[in-house]
């Protein structure tokens, strides 16, 4: 399991799971998209354009008012990483409907994302999801050869373990991570897992943190990523 749907609070479910989250009526200028249709288009589109799904995962909060979903496709050439697709919805205004392209690292099946949504889309009395998901597909080729660029870059940047320390309480400040986290991220930069992760470089950091980002509810894993994003340059 990954680090977007691990529950702390919030719980693992199935795709038929989704159909039996209400959604709620909708105003004259906010449209809620039933989190069940978003899967299906997603699951749908995905599989049209001839992506291999080798798993799907998706995750609610504990209201059923957030969703959030990874597709992973069929490893296409790199050792190390195969691409994964990330995807939310909600029920409450909170969040916007998004999709955005990722990586998963098969080693130790932590997921990186780009950061910036291929769809950010408000429930707005127009929103078309019908057509809003094949169009986010179009652009999710350039996504991931933009994500993976940036991941070859992070190998090569050295860190010292004191601009470790910098970079995980500049995380914290930006609440990537709780500063009570600072400590397990240094911990397992300076002690990693994997043998992948032992030159100290910004990959091996980047996956410290998303390795601690595994016990987080989705919700608070989707904000963190975002924030790694942006702090790691992976959103470029």
């Amino acid at each position: 399991m990954n680090g977007l749907l691990l529950h702390c609070g919030s719980k693992n479910v199935d795709r038929d799971d989704l159909k039996y989250i209400e959604t709620p009526h909708g105003t004259a200028s906010w449209k809620p998209v039933p989190h069940y249709e978003v899967a299906e288009l997603v699951r749908g589109e995905a599989m049209e354009r001839g992506y291999d799904i080798t798993s799907e995962e998706y995750g609610l909060n504990p209201s059923g008012t957030k969703m959030f979903g990874v597709l992973r496709f069929q490893p296409h050439g790199h050792p190390e990483y195969a691409r994964a697709l990330g995807f939310r919805n909600s029920h409450d205004k909170s969040l916007a409907l998004g999709i955005t392209a990722g990586l998963t690292v098969f080693v130790c099946d932590n997921l990186a994302f780009g950061g910036a949504m291929t769809i950010h889309r408000k429930h707005t009395s127009g929103i078309e999801v019908e057509s809003l998901i094949p169009d986010a597909f179009g652009r999710l080729s350039e996504q991931y050869i933009r994500l993976e660029r940036n991941v070859d870059t992070l190998k090569v940047m050295s860190v010292s373990i004191d601009e470790a320390r910098v970079i995980t309480v500049k995380a914290a400040e930006i609440k990537a991570i709780p500063p009570s986290d600072i400590l397990s991220v240094l911990k397992g930069f300076r002690e990693p897992q994997h043998e992948e992760f032992k030159p100290c470089n910004m990959w091996g950091l980047y996956n410290s943190f998303t390795e601690t980002a595994k016990k987080y509810s989705p919700p608070r894993a989707d904000f963190a990523y975002r924030k790694l994003a942006g702090l790691f340059g992976l959103d470029k």
